[in-house]
């Protein structure tokens, strides 16, 4: 008897994307073959993405997409989960009959039901009600050697334009021994890399009995064997605990790299945004990081165009980015929400404004980037080998411990044979404004000199490349 078929389309944040991979547990302990195209399908999920404007429409057009497999008759189900379902799940129900069924946010294990037969269509339930557990079983969607770990679900915060709290519900940690259990899983299994993710990382255990803290959780990973590289994604920037800083400071395996949204640096702008500070402390902030981690790189991000900004608010975001010399950063433009609090305000910023803004932000911050990425020319780092390039067919790529998954650039490698998910030392040869080419030392066995000559020439091609592609995509915002 032929095995049912299944393809997922994840779209969003890293953390829809676990809530992508758990589903692709189910689905693979029910004996579905997971497939890599559409075409075939038996049954289509889309987990999609709510929060904002755009991610909104593209997960419309996905559904819209993937209906038409349905209609043509290869697909017998169409599966609509996440984000957007669960904020819009009867108008959805509504325009779209072509649906099968709708899960929310936090219906990831339904799945298994709508696969048995016999669902209902709308299951989507209350955002509040699950939390990912070390025993609901996932299946990596990438390559095993990096995972992501959601540590905890929800947001306990009220910033004016942000959704999340009423999609995904009331702040929900996990335990510490969960969150490890399921890292010694993860590492058992070829996993050298993970990056801890959440709404508001830096509020882990102060919801849960014990109130375990970000360091003690950061440590007890550490003490797994197999991990090598432990990265914190989304810390709300409150004043840091020196229990916090100490650890990611001095912890061999954890990485010295900050992402730290800050949002903006005016003070009239951080209170219409309700942050709970102003510029000053984020000032602080990037201070104490900066002297007391060594070697850090600090990513961050700021919202440009929210109601009420002033030229003068957005010139101060301009020197505030000047001054503090990011090593990543990304603009997003303002998405005029309903239902979050400055859907409500007066003085509503122009769309063309707010992409001028966005654009200039982008222009100061380009030659910072070219200038972080130049200085490591000489450097020799260890860099995660992710697989072959995308970019050019004779180039390895990965990357060092100060470039997260899919957001910070690759190194693009020559002068030897290295394996996926092994970690190697590479000197950095050349640079460009994301993107590195590094020479390998070492590796599975040396090349021959014209083969090394050829790959080398190719990874200097990949990255100017890369480059053209990826600031198109970084304006695209």
């Amino acid at each position: 008897m032929t095995q049912p078929t299944i393809h997922f389309i994840s779209l969003g944040c890293p953390k829809n994307r676990v809530d992508t991979e758990v589903m692709l547990g189910v689905a693979d302990v029910d004996g579905y073959t997971i497939v890599p195209e559409p075409e075939g399908a038996d049954v289509i999920v889309v987990n999609t993405c709510g929060f904002i404007g755009p991610a909104k429409e593209e997960s419309i057009d996905t559904i819209l997409e993937m209906a038409e497999h349905k209609a043509n008759g290869g697909c017998k189900k169409l599966v609509v989960t996440g984000c957007l379902s669960q904020r819009y799940s009867k108008e959805l129900a509504e325009e779209m009959p072509e649906v099968d069924h709708f899960l929310g946010s936090s219906d990831m294990l339904k799945l298994k039901d709508v696969l048995a037969g016999g669902a209902q269509r709308m299951l989507v339930g209350n955002p509040a009600a699950y939390t990912i557990r070390a025993e609901d079983r996932r299946m990596l969607a990438g390559p095993k050697h990096s995972a992501y770990v959601k540590i905890a679900e929800g947001c306990n915060r009220t910033c004016s334009f942000c959704s999340i709290p009423s999609i995904r519900g009331k702040q929900r940690s996990r335990s510490l021994d969960d969150v490890v259990n399921e890292a010694k899983y993860l590492a058992d299994h070829g996993t050298v890399e993970i990056n801890l993710v959440s709404q508001d990382t830096i509020a882990y255990g102060r919801d849960i009995d014990g109130r375990p803290t970000l360091a003690a959780l950061l440590r007890a990973l550490g003490d797994i064997d197999a991990l090598r590289w432990i990265r914190v994604h989304y810390l709300y920037p409150e004043s840091l605990t020196d229990e916090l800083v100490e650890v990611m400071a001095s912890h061999p395996k954890i990485v010295r790299y900050v992402d730290m949204p800050l949002q903006h640096a005016s003070d009239p702008m951080l209170r219409s945004m309700k942050r709970g500070h102003g510029g000053d402390r984020l000032r602080r902030v990037v201070e104490t990081v900066r002297s007391k981690i060594p070697n850090v790189v600090f990513r961050t991000a700021f919202i440009v165009g929210h109601p009420g900004e002033t030229d003068k608010d957005f010139e101060e975001l301009v020197e505030f980015v000047e001054w503090a010399q990011f090593d990543h950063v990304g603009v997003f433009r303002y998405s005029d929400e309903e239902n979050v609090a400055s859907h409500e305000m007066d003085n509503k910023v122009s769309a063309k404004i707010s992409a001028a803004r966005h654009r200039k932000l982008m222009a100061v911050q380009r030659p910072i980037a070219r200038k972080k990425n130049k200085a490591r020319i000489g450097q020799t780092l260890d860099v995660l080998v992710e697989g072959p390039s995308t970019e050019h067919e004779f180039v390895m790529q990965g990357r060092h411990a100060g470039q997260a998954p899919e957001v910070d650039g690759a190194v693009f490698l020559s002068g030897a044979e290295v394996s996926p998910g092994t970690i190697v030392q590479a000197t950095i040869t050349q640079s460009a404004e994301f993107d590195l080419v590094g020479e390998v030392e070492g590796g599975d066995g040396w090349l021959e000199a014209e083969e090394a000559k050829k790959r080398a020439e190719a990874s200097r091609e990949a990255a100017k490349k890369a480059v053209k592609r990826k600031v198109s995509l970084r304006i695209a915002q």
